[in-house]
């Protein structure tokens, strides 16, 4: 088909059974396939497909902000930005995200990898349960798609083709830019918060000269420093888990911006489930054990992160950026290894700012996380939220002063002692 049509679980065994690369991996005839809708994000259709061979992943963008509904309008090319992303990804890092299977640009679907038995990393943080090795492989692939796909590694002409190509993806940045950056901050229309226990907290937040200050610069690094490829989206409800096994997902909204962005987006996740953790976890000394666990993977990333983006700055620095015809050709090692130094302090600060500004839009704007909102009773969840929200201008405010993980743990242990709104 040319004419783009939404897929339904009835039409799409019709039109995707003659694909070899459906037929084969789901096997079977297609009017015996399985088809299931799954799809509990923001933007698009999901569907699983089974047969006699196995299954796959169908994913389809909607012309219209699943979330809200065909009054807010969405053009179909994040399509074409996600299977652009998924390959760079999968050559920076293999095997870390799903294998594509099969791309229709003018369908805006893509065909991939069914993770099995792999559950979405939230599910599994609310329910207490761990993940071996996920701070090892979250600091790995940020670091990777980090130096890999920047002026660090890449040739200069791939790079700044990359650059423009994903500069075509402004509807999914224009979203952030807005949902994440500025409407947390004022009164805008689609923001929701717990009310009125929060209304307090929420009016000192907006009322913050600085606050709103150093969310600006933090959309200002976004919009003008094309560094590396980010993921764009990167947070637990991305990233899909067995108890020893992390595979990334969905990265619609990927651009190229700041170096910190992805695993800044992804340590405030981490931080809003410390915080959300006693109201899903009964048991206190459990409770305070998988405490300690996510500040343990939220240190982990971090310190694999910088050992990964150290060991490539040694072995794969072939980019135009501090050429080793600068330091290492003349006997300068120290001196690279100052200037990367300085580089991942750099990225540090940058991590703590997107991370503050993540922990306050998923509390006071529109989209918010399942940790939080799942928790019925508002007295129950407006505390937890509260700490979040001040932890986050925490971090937004006193980024250049947080200058070690250790720091930023202890500043995490403090805000859980902290009970009132």
């Amino acid at each position: 088909m040319s004419e783009y049509e939404p897929l339904t679980p009835a039409s799409l065994p019709k039109r995707l059974g003659g694909l070899s690369a459906v037929a084969d991996a789901v096997g079977g005839a297609p009017e015996a396939w399985s088809v299931e809708e799954v799809g509990d994000g923001n933007l698009n259709l999901v569907f699983i497909v089974g047969g006699s061979a196995g299954s796959v992943i169908v994913k389809q963008a909607l012309p219209y902000v699943r979330l809200v509904g065909d009054s807010w309008p969405l053009g179909l090319q994040r399509a074409f930005f996600e299977y652009n992303a998924l390959i760079r990804q999968e050559t920076v890092d293999p095997g870390v995200v799903p294998a594509v299977l099969h791309f229709d640009e003018a369908q805006a679907l893509i065909v991939m990898e069914h993770l099995v038995p792999h559950i979405i990393l939230r599910n599994q943080m609310m329910a207490g349960d761990r993940v071996a090795g996920l701070g090892e492989g979250m600091g790995r692939f940020c670091a990777r798609t980090a130096f890999r796909c920047s002026d660090l590694h890449m040739a200069t002409d791939k790079k700044k083709a990359d650059v423009a190509l994903f500069s075509g993806n402004a509807e999914l940045c224009d979203i952030t830019e807005t949902l994440v950056f500025t409407d947390p901050y004022f009164d805008a229309e689609l923001n929701r918060h717990t009310t009125p226990q929060l209304d307090s907290l929420v009016a000192e937040l907006r009322a913050n000269e600085a606050l709103k200050i150093e969310a600006q610069h933090l959309k200002r690094a976004f919009t003008a420093r094309a560094e590396t490829l980010c993921h764009g989206d990167l947070h637990s409800g991305s990233i899909m888990v067995t108890g020893d096994s992390v595979r990334i997902i969905d990265p619609e909204f990927a651009f190229y911006g700041p170096m910190g962005f992805d695993i800044g987006m992804l340590v405030g996740n981490f931080l809003m489930a410390f915080h959300a953790t006693p109201a899903h976890v009964a048991d206190r000394a459990a409770r305070a054990a998988y405490q300690d666990w996510l500040l343990d993977v939220t240190r982990t990333t971090w310190t694999s992160f910088a050992a990964e983006f150290r060991t490539l700055w040694e072995r794969e620095r072939t980019g135009i950026l501090y050429p080793r015809t600068l330091y290492e050709d003349q006997g300068h090692e120290a001196a690279s290894k100052r200037a990367c130094d300085q580089v991942l302090a750099e990225i540090f600060t940058d991590l703590l700012g997107f991370a503050g500004v993540e922990m306050h839009r998923r509390i006071l704007g529109l989209a918010h996380i399942a940790e939080f909102d799942s928790i019925e009773d508002s007295d129950i969840r407006a505390p937890l939220e509260a700490k979040s929200l001040r932890l986050g201008r925490d971090l937004v405010l006193q980024r250049r002063n947080i200058t070690d993980i250790d720091r930023l743990l202890g500043l995490a242990r403090s805000s859980e002692t902290g009970d009132n709104i």
